[in-house]
């Protein structure tokens, strides 16, 4: 389970991120990514709508996403904000198949942000 200081909770940072962060699509999600003060906690959002499937199949992707953030978070991410929307094929994809799209997003903007991409080493998905 993901730190409250790592949860963004507000329907405004929601909006505000999806807005204003850098999009990028992964084969079962679309990330968006913005850049915060350094020093500052990584924080996840995740919107799994019901095109995704039944609400059971939705909790398991939320769950499944939640966790491939954690394991970046005790990794070192800091100072960025993630909101990971998943795509209706994300309710056949495998855990390493969403976690590699997240990892995959964090890496494509830290591609413009080096500190971001120090915490995410490109090696670190495991099949």
């Amino acid at each position: 389970m993901l730190a409250k200081a790592n949860r963004i909770t507000s329907a405004d940072d929601y909006r505000f991120i999806v807005r204003r962060g850098a999009k990028v699509a992964g084969a079962h999600t679309v990330s968006y990514v913005r850049s915060r003060e350094s020093g500052t906690d990584a924080r996840f959002g995740f919107i799994v709508s019901k095109k995704v499937g039944t609400a059971v199949r939705r909790n398991l992707v939320r769950r499944r996403l939640k966790a491939a953030s954690r394991e970046l978070v005790d990794g070192g991410v800091t100072a960025v904000d993630v909101v990971v929307r998943a795509l209706p094929t994300a309710a056949t994809a495998g855990y390493p198949a969403l976690r590699a799209d997240v990892a995959s997003a964090l890496a494509a903007r830290g591609r413009r942000h080096p500190a971001v991409a120090h915490a995410v080493a490109p090696g670190t998905e495991d099949g």
